[in-house]
């Protein structure tokens, strides 16, 4: 399968205009990752919205630029909403990114990752075992965590964006994008973010905010892991462990130049 090329400028225009736009990001999300999530949008430069309500996330969503629908601490009301804010979504164009933390934890995480897999997201992200459980392949999920690597799941990840329309990203020591024709390789990011809970999870928002500048669902999410992997070594170089890590990966948010972005951008090309 070829690895498809995009231009480093392309994908910096992105950034450059969710800075000059600030789009409202709303995000469904685990309680977890919830105040992490949102500095890593405002660092970025959109605007994030934590509304977990029945009552009132249809009426927000379709003022937001984007959706974010993250399963990380799922209960029987944040599924209602998320399926809620999902079909509404879609009825009024509003792009949104599905995150099935977990998927092949339980029974009942697996169902609620599907169902709302069925609704149509424009980008689906995950790790390893989630894409491989969401095709329907034998991944095995240990919680939140991944048994199995990025590349293992690049052919179950092809095969879920074919059934569902959706652009699939899976990630992990190395990302990978497809809308299941296309791939794309992104090799940055450092060990030391896998010691910080729920980056992956702010991945997903950072795939949400570039997703509510552009209709190219494939080239904002190339993008956003793109930036979220480069500043991430960044972060990595100035920081003493996974505290300052953290600290670190807002600062360079903030401040990422398309400089710093192309010097260390590294697409696999094939």
């Amino acid at each position: 399968m070829p690895i498809e090329p995009l231009d480093v400028k392309q994908l910096w225009t992105l950034v450059a205009t969710v800075r000059e736009r600030a789009p409202l990001v709303h995000n469904i999300t685990n309680f977890v990752v919830m105040n992490n999530t949102a500095n890593v949008l405002l660092a970025l430069g959109a605007s994030p919205a934590m509304v977990h309500s029945l009552d009132e996330v249809e009426d927000f969503v379709a003022m937001s630029q984007a959706l974010v629908v993250n399963i990380g601490t799922l209960d029987s009301q944040q599924i209602a909403a998320s399926k809620l804010a999902a079909m509404r979504a879609g009825t009024a164009g509003i792009p949104w990114i599905l995150d099935p933390v977990g998927a092949g934890a339980t029974p009942y995480r697996l169902a609620a990752a599907r169902a709302l897999t069925r609704l149509g997201p424009s980008v689906i992200r995950g790790n390893g075992s989630e894409i491989l459980t969401l095709a329907q392949h034998a991944g095995q999920g240990r919680g939140v965590d991944s048994t199995q690597g990025s590349e293992t799941a690049l052919g179950a990840a092809r095969l879920l964006a074919i059934d569902t329309g959706s652009v699939v990203a899976v990630t992990g020591a190395v990302d990978y994008v497809t809308d299941g024709a296309r791939v794309v390789a992104i090799e940055n990011g450092h060990p030391l973010m896998t010691r910080v809970t729920g980056l992956g999870c702010s991945a997903t928002a950072v795939i949400g905010a570039l997703l509510a500048v552009t209709p190219d669902a494939f080239t904002a999410t190339t993008a956003a892991l793109a930036v979220f992997g480069v500043a991430g070594e960044l972060a990595a170089a100035q920081a003493r462990g996974p505290g300052s890590l953290q600290v670190a990966l807002l600062d360079v948010l903030y401040e990422l130049t398309h400089s710093d972005f192309a010097q260390r951008l590294k697409l696999e090309k094939s």
